[in-house]
């Protein structure tokens, strides 16, 4: 007990509350935590992403194989250079230094910059992987079970636990001066291990990965199908970005406007997958990203780009 002039009384009930005000407050916070959202970059159009329960990979390329003899490329290292006519072997080591778990990854399209690492994350940590056709047929060559693929063509709204996943029919970017098609696909198993070249597109998706509390629209390409992401919304875009909008219509205005103007967007593919981590990629953004910053500002003020690093992790938080 404790007197002070006329009042006499006990630090007990003060001191409960300020342990409830305290345990209230850390609670709180770590549910605010907890409902964050984590995206580490890496690299291409790859991705992995968490919520604390669950954790997707997106096109989860590591190898970053050295095309060509091009900038990064030492004399030393022209060696070990990979050409399309070689056979793709992952770098498991960089791999197992990055990659620890995954329950799901989701597969874009085939080709080699998407899908070469897959057939050994999907071994190594039994994630459930969702892509095209070919996408299943490849892996199936690799020897992952059945159980663990789930082939789509865009259409499907599937539920998982903690995790649900709209599959978008989309198209791929417009390369070679909009010369570009490859209406090719796997339909039966192919022979393995695959060459660089023999990764096909086998045809192109978006994603709507829905999280407890965040939904994010996954992009792989720098093109989509104006009619398929009628009334979405994300809160997320993980959008494909390029030079000179790759000569497409109104780009930026018309993807911005078909989302709803999410409040976060976060450019994907516009690095140079051909360098090794570690590499400057200043140009890339200078070239692509910054102008891309600036235009998505004119466009829709409220919206916030973020430019992604290698291998660093973006904390969204949850915002009611």
């Amino acid at each position: 007990m404790k007197t002070f002039k006329n009042y006499t009384f006990s630090t007990r009930p003060f001191l409960f509350i300020s342990i409830l005000i305290l345990t209230v407050f850390t609670s709180l916070k770590s549910n605010a935590q907890n409902e964050s959202l984590q995206l580490k970059y890496l690299g291409t159009a790859g991705w992995e992403i968490s919520d604390g329960k669950i954790t997707v990979l997106i096109d989860p390329y590591i190898t970053r194989a050295k095309l060509g003899t091009g900038p990064g490329v030492s004399a030393e290292d022209k060696r070990k250079t990979v050409l399309r006519s070689d056979i793709f072997v992952s770098d498991t080591l960089l791999i197992d230094s990055l990659i620890t778990k995954a329950d799901f990854i989701l597969v874009h399209h085939s080709h080699f910059d998407h899908l070469a690492d897959v057939p050994y994350i999907a071994k190594k940590t039994g994630a459930k992987v969702i892509g095209t056709e070919t996408t299943r047929n490849i892996l199936r060559g690799y020897g992952i079970p059945e159980e663990q693929l789930y082939p789509v063509k865009g259409g499907e709204d599937y539920q998982f636990e903690n995790f649900s996943i709209q599959v978008i029919p989309s198209i791929h970017s417009a390369l070679n001066d909009k010369h570009y098609i490859d209406s090719r696909t796997y339909t039966e198993v192919p022979k393995t291990p695959l060459k660089v070249s023999e990764f096909i597109e086998g045809g192109s998706l978006m994603f709507l990965a829905r999280f407890s509390k965040h939904n994010i629209l996954t992009m792989a390409s720098m093109n989509f199908v104006e009619r398929e992401l009628l009334g979405q919304k994300p809160d997320i875009l993980l959008a494909g970005v390029n030079r000179s909008q790759l000569g497409l219509y109104k780009y930026n205005e018309r993807l911005l406007e078909v989302t709803n103007y999410p409040k976060i967007i976060i450019p994907t593919h516009w690095d140079n997958f051909r360098l090794p981590y570690g590499f400057s990629q200043e140009r890339g953004v200078a070239q692509k990203l910054i102008p891309f910053k600036e235009d998505v500002k004119k466009l829709s003020p409220k919206t916030e780009v973020i430019i992604p690093e290698h291998l660093k992790t973006i904390t969204i938080p949850y915002v009611n």
